[in-house]
């Protein structure tokens, strides 16, 4: 497949002149190109390739780089690069005085913050909202966790923070089921309970206005008011955990549906205050070998993509400079 649309892409302004079909093929064109680039540099593959769609309907909903997005770690920043401006760089993945595999702050106005720690963009997101605030600036401000990074003490931290203050912003949860290592803890067991729950949330959004309309109980329920409410959440919110902590809970919503992505971010930046998007996305999509094996790709050394294996670095012509360091 040739690069017809992505070609096109200098700045994230250039994805909203799209269709609807050929923001469907840029995705085709993106993932092809990340697949090539990392199959000779190397990089966090499984990551990046199931955030493609997501990130464009992030972008789609938001102006950046007015607005800010926070990664958290940066494993899946790939797509965010190729759409800001870089996607000529982009075959310098990794290398020697080539683009970072991660956010970096001097590399681009739209990488907010140097990250590659866990569970941090929380409360680096916070504290931007927070800057926003006191300056009195009108800008969104979004942070995209996974479900990994959420089971971190600091993503809480930030949670609970951010629910205290009340300020606008947006926690995008990018749940797929997988971190390097299984996930952990009361937090992961309560994500699993909503992934096979999805038709609750679509109970909670008709409950209440159908038991509105009832003779008698609509009357009462009109007449409780927050109390009705809060009953209504208790039994049906699969969010109910994200509630408690002061957040609006949106979703879980499909991660591979740019349009219902962008929908969704934008219908959290009308009802102000924390809201948390819960996003499922499968790790690898559109590679099949990541997709069954996504730890094995999550970040892998160069490989042959016609043996579909992972190959030694030895084995691959050895860049002709200074190797990469750890960070790069």
């Amino acid at each position: 497949m040739g690069m017809k649309i992505l070609k096109s892409i200098e700045k994230p302004s250039d994805i909203k002149k799209l269709k609807s079909n050929e923001l469907d093929q840029l995705c085709e064109e993106i993932r092809e190109e990340i697949i090539s680039v990392v199959s000779k540099r190397g990089g966090h593959l499984a990551p990046s390739l199931g955030v493609v769609e997501l990130t464009l309907g992030v972008h789609l909903a938001l102006d950046c780089p007015n607005d800010k997005i926070v990664w958290d770690v940066g494993h899946q920043c790939y797509t965010h690069k190729i759409i800001t401006g870089r996607k000529d760089d982009f075959p310098t993945l990794r290398s020697y005085r080539g683009i970072s595999g991660f956010p970096r702050r001097e590399e681009s106005e739209y990488d907010v913050a140097n990250v590659g720690h866990a569970s941090t963009s929380i409360s680096t997101a916070l504290g931007l909202a927070k800057a926003r605030d006191l300056r009195g600036e009108d800008r969104t401000i979004v942070a995209v966790v996974g479900d990994g990074s959420l089971s971190g003490g600091l993503a809480y931290e930030g949670l609970n923070q951010a629910g205290h203050l009340k300020t606008n912003l947006i926690v995008v949860l990018n749940d797929n089921e997988m971190s390097i290592d299984k996930n952990v803890g009361a937090l992961s067991v309560h994500l699993n309970r909503i992934r096979n729950d999805e038709g609750l949330n679509k109970v909670k959004n008709d409950l209440r206005s159908k038991m509105s309309k009832i003779p008698t109980v609509g009357t009462l329920i009109n007449n409780l008011g927050e109390s009705a409410e809060e009953a209504l959440k208790n039994l049906l919110v699969p969010g109910k955990f994200f509630e408690e902590l002061g957040f609006r809970y949106v979703g879980p919503i499909d991660g591979h549906n740019i349009l219902e992505v962008e929908r969704n971010i934008r219908f959290a930046k009308k009802i102000g205050g924390p809201v948390l998007v819960h996003v499922r996305t499968k790790k690898g999509k559109g590679y099949v070998p990541a997709e069954e094996n996504p730890g094995r790709f999550h970040g892998t050394p160069p490989f042959d993509l016609d043996a579909e294996k992972i190959e030694a670095a030895s084995k691959v012509a050895a860049i002709p400079v200074k190797a990469p360091s750890y960070m790069e």
